[in-house]
């Protein structure tokens, strides 16, 4: 049955390639809606008006007219579309005015006739498309049709093909999810005969890439089922190349000596302050790297105290990474004798290819890289660190911190901005890598390899873009259930202008199918630069909560309403207090306090009192996650407050209970200190600010629904 549809479906498709054709007729549509199973009304090609009296005479009833012409692809902005149209009379003139306004719209378009349709009952018009994206191949599309489309933009987007019940999460991903559910009375639609379109489309797409785009739109969705009114085909005009693909052993054995290197060569090493190849060297010997150092400059014979060598292939036993310290046009020299050397990773820092428009010059070097077996890492990077190794590759400032996150960045710029947080918020670091213009080397591999390395326990990665989208998300799937990723895509608004023959090739622009799709593959994506690095470090820190119900305890009311719109904004749930944990909570609570959640004990209380609170908070099995709201009194001093939540929160954890808690400080500078502190023993807190705790809780949350630690998908 597969193969017969698929025979039926490449007939057609040959045919319209040999036409020279990209864009297929309403009646070929039908072809292949009717080969994939996709409902669509009944229909008839009429020639001339007396074919078309006679069709429309066959259905019965009121019909929809519509002009098929192989060069009009828009037919209503042609004119070429009549709704309702109902004996013959009114038939025949529907049918010349269609053929009229098509030839006054374009004089040199091919009229092959007006197809006649049943006219589809009223109902809710959706759409359903597939388009095929840059970064991630054949994407499937859902969301409200018709005008609303255009307007709202509220559509969802997967990876295609897609299973049953990854369609029918589709409709309860866009906004208006509850309009399809019914409101006011109405009945909703057909869940499964909507879900089933989108599975069909997927799998149409993904058995021929050549299909660019289609549009089912709109789809009428009735309680009865669902049939798409008008499918619209567009075929590619080109190729994309394939991507070189390695497996996972071949990612992780390169990767290992990579970032586990016992032996560097420093290609344009050099004794002179000021240049790269000086700071290079100074950085890997400072650092105290303990492995084997080989400066390479003919022109030297000694660097830093070690011996030089005219050529890498000179150095003596193996080497595991080249680090590239010279020009960009004499790289692919270099990188031939880096190959013969059969070293397995070159680190290419300089600049002066594809980013300058150089793009000859990088194809070369990846040329000569894959003929030799060598993964690139760059060109075009401030190098890397890998901090468990003692190994700083790079020309940028040290750093030495070592921890468990580990951070990417497609950008220099970036990297020091990571630098300089880390240093200030003192954050370990398992690595910081640079993937400048990703030659080879990009996002999935590191991925890959972190995702298995021990001392990594969360991942933050800045991408400006990513060459092969589906090999991401792979990575990521594989990576998430084990440790959080970050991402922060830069371009969020970039308009993903391209040329669309469809309302869903219009729609797709780039972010609105990254947000999905990096949803999708349970990664946690930051709004911005600081929320990234935030994330990266606060999520290690915090606990995954065991449920949804959090609670808020506040000593200032103001300071709780902020945290309550935090925690809706976020996507989290407030819990609804039980009376008696309601009761508990009152008992320490001053009469002018309140109750309920947040709990709001009132700025004037002793230590004692948000020590208790915090206990029943812990205590009670029914809270998962606690959100505490501090302000500076004399009081409760910031650094008494620290000291209390600090040593109740370890007292739990010594217990086996482990909840998250964050906390929001406001006060003069004193609680800053009492920030770091409480952020040094596993509460997350922020000074003069509701917002970021609550985040990070909220990213936590995110995190943990997708490694399915919590359930309800992500």
């Amino acid at each position: 049955m597969a193969e017969d549809r698929r025979a039926r479906a490449r007939g057609l498709l040959d045919a319209v390639r040999t036409a020279g054709r990209t864009a297929l007729t309403a009646p070929e549509g039908k072809v292949l809606a009717d080969a994939y199973g996709i409902a669509v009304p009944g229909e008839e090609l009429a020639r001339d008006v007396d074919e078309a009296v006679a069709c429309a005479a066959r259905f019965g009833g009121p019909v929809v007219m519509k002009i098929v012409s192989p060069d009009i692809l828009h037919k209503t902005d042609a004119g070429g579309v009549v709704v309702g149209v109902e004996g013959a009379a009114d038939v025949r003139a529907a049918f010349c005015r269609i053929v009229d306004n098509a030839r006054a719209y374009d004089a040199s378009a091919r009229i092959e006739g007006v197809q006649v349709q049943e006219l589809l009952p009223q109902g809710q018009e959706v759409i359903v498309g597939a388009v095929t994206d840059p970064t991630f191949g054949k994407v499937v599309a859902f969301g409200l049709g018709g005008v609303l489309v255009e307007v709202l933009k509220d559509v969802t987007f997967r990876l295609a093909p897609v299973d049953p019940d990854e369609a029918l999460s589709m409709l309860d991903s866009i906004r208006a999810a509850e309009v399809l559910r019914g409101v006011r009375g109405q009945a909703g639609v057909d869940r499964w005969a909507v879900a089933e379109q989108i599975r069909r489309v997927s799998e149409l797409v993904a058995d021929f890439p050549e299909i660019a785009e289609v549009d089912l739109n709109p789809v009428i969705a009735t309680p009865e089922g669902a049939v798409a009114a008008d499918i619209r085909v567009i075929l590619a005009t080109d190729t994309p190349k394939e991507r070189r693909r390695y497996t996972r052993e071949e990612i992780l054995t390169s990767m290992r000596r990579l970032m586990q290197p016992s032996s560097v060569a420093v290609i344009g090493a050099s004794g002179e302050p000021g240049k790269i190849g000086n700071s290079v060297m100074r950085n890997l010997v400072d650092g105290g790297f303990a492995g084997e150092i080989h400066p390479v400059n003919p022109k030297a014979d000694d660097i830093l105290g070690r011996k030089a060598y005219k050529s890498v292939t000179d150095v003596p036993g193996e080497v595991d990474v080249a680090v590239f310290a010279i020009p960009a046009r004499f790289v692919a020299a270099a990188l031939e004798e880096v190959g013969r050397k059969r070293i397995p990773n070159a680190v290419l820092i300089p600049s002066g290819f594809a980013e300058t428009g150089e793009q000859a010059l990088q194809d070369e070097i990846v040329a000569v890289a894959e003929r030799h077996g060598i993964r690139l890492l760059g060109p075009n990077i401030y190098g890397y660190y890998s901090t468990w190794q003692d190994l700083c590759a790079t020309f940028c400032t040290p750093y030495d911190v070592k921890g468990g996150v580990a951070l990417t960045s497609q950008s220099g710029g970036i990297g020091m901005a990571i630098l300089g947080f880390a240093r200030t918020t003192r954050t370990g670091v398992s690595a910081i890598v640079g993937l400048g213009n990703k030659s080879d080397l990009d996002e999935d591999d590191l991925l890959t390899w972190f995702g298995e390395d021990p001392h990594t326990e969360c991942i933050a990665m800045h991408l400006e873009d990513l060459k092969d989208g589906r090999a991401f998300v792979e990575a990521a799937r594989a990576t998430v259930p084990k440790k959080p990723v970050v991402v922060l895509k830069a371009g969020r608004t970039a308009a993903g202008a391209k040329a669309a023959g469809s309302h869903t090739g219009a729609l797709a622009g780039d972010d609105a199918v990254y947000d999905d799709i990096l949803r999708q593959a349970g990664v946690v994506r930051a709004p911005g630069l600081n929320e990234m690095l935030e994330y990266a470090r606060a999520l290690p820190v915090l606990p995954a909560p065991r449920g949804d119900n959090v609670v808020i305890i506040t000593g200032a009311g103001g300071s709780g309403v902020l945290l309550s719109d935090a925690v809706t904004d976020n996507g989290l749930s407030l819990m609804e207090i039980p009376p008696d944990l309601d009761t508990a909570f009152r008992a320490f609570i001053p009469p002018f306090g309140a109750a309920g959640n947040p709990v709001d004990i009132t700025g004037g209380e002793p230590p004692s009192t948000y020590e208790a609170t915090i206990r029943l908070g812990l205590e009670d099995p029914r809270v998962h996650a606690l959100v505490l709201g501090y302000w500076h009194t004399i009081v409760t001093p910031p650094m008494v407050f620290a000291e209390l939540t600090a040593r109740v929160v370890e007292e739990f954890r010594a217990r086996g209970v482990e909840k998250p808690v964050v906390a929001s400080l406001a006060g003069d500078v004193e609680v800053e200190e009492a920030c770091q502190y409480l952020f040094e023993r596993g509460v997350v807190a922020y000074p003069y600010t509701t917002e970021k705790p609550v985040a990070v809780l909220g990213a936590k949350y995110r995190w943990a629904r997708a490694a399915g630690l919590l359930g309800g998908g992500s």
